[in-house]
């Protein structure tokens, strides 16, 4: 078997004699979110060589992929960071595909006149319990409000604007698109999550990622993280190809929308997750272990 080694990682370089992965379909499920059709546009076109294997695509909203991952539904899957630190047992890490970075994290918004220390028990809509946006939100209350005790209501993320519009909820931690959109909604931004976690940490922001089951063969985990790694390339270097993959997903149609979206949240870290990668990730654990949110996992982080 031959080892690739790159300035990235070390990976398998797909040993056309691994009889463990013919004949088998690999479930993988990633969001509809344009920074993970960007990244998987190649591999669901078969734009690049994947060389025999074969995958079962799934695109589902982030939230859900965590729940499912909690009862091992997917083979390959994106989750949150926050759900992986309670999923790995199942689960391992992929060191392609995330979305890290500075600048991109979760906000959180509201009605013109409100603040968040203005009501004992705000009611907060958040893009569910397992979810990045979440666990920030929570180290950020604890940090600046501590004595504050919000009400807590999970919804899918593309409806937390509105139900924030509609007075359904106080405030709202917004991702994804939203992000690009919320002040066109008559809508203020409140606290900028990612900001307070890079003031704290000077580390980037650990949103998503991708994740595969451990009783996958190491050498298949790191022939898919390669392949990953290829797609993600193929797609920088041909933007327009199979574009109309990206654009029959997206929340937002907007095209500046789409393509700020894709710029803020694919970058190196998607590429690799690299050292300064691993410390936020690590940090985060660590703040999320000392809050309650995740128990230590006694498994290694990375599937190779």
């Amino acid at each position: 078997m031959n080892i690739y080694k790159s300035n990235c990682f070390y990976g398998v370089l797909f040993d056309n004699n691994n009889k463990m992965k013919a004949n088998q379909t690999y479930k993988l499920a990633f969001s509809s979110c344009p920074n993970d059709t960007f990244i998987f546009k190649a591999i669901a076109r078969e734009l690049i060589d994947l060389h025999g294997y074969s995958f079962d695509i799934v695109l589902e909203d982030v939230e859900t992929l965590n729940q499912k991952a909690a009862k091992g539904r997917y083979d390959i899957t994106k989750l949150s960071f926050a759900a992986l630190g309670s999923l790995g047992d199942k689960y391992a890490l992929l060191r392609t595909g995330s979305a890290l970075g500075m600048g991109c994290g979760p906000l959180v918004i509201s009605l013109p006149g409100r603040s968040i220390d203005d009501k004992n028990k705000p009611i907060v809509a958040v893009p569910g319990l397992g979810t990045t946006g979440y666990h920030l939100f929570r180290f950020y209350m604890d940090d600046l409000f501590a004595g504050i005790d919000p009400i807590i209501i999970p919804m899918p993320f593309e409806k937390i604007m509105l139900s924030v519009m509609e007075k359904k909820a106080d405030f709202g931690v917004i991702i994804h698109e939203g992000r690009f959109v919320y002040h066109t909604m008559g809508l203020e931004l409140k606290a900028d999550l990612g900001l307070w976690w890079e003031e704290k940490t000077s580390l980037p922001i650990p949103l998503g990622c991708i994740a595969i089951k451990r009783d996958i063969d190491p050498g298949i985990a790191c022939d898919i993280q390669n392949l990953i790694r290829q797609s993600i390339d193929h797609a920088f270097l041909h933007p327009s190809m199979a574009y109309d993959y990206i654009q029959a997903y997206a929340q937002e149609l907007d095209e500046d929308v789409i393509q700020q979206h894709i710029r803020l949240y694919v970058n190196d870290f998607s590429k690799d997750i690299g050292e300064n990668g691993e410390a936020a990730i690590t940090s985060f654990f660590e703040k999320a272990w000392a809050s309650g949110l995740i128990e230590k996992s006694r498994h290694p982080l990375f599937a190779c």
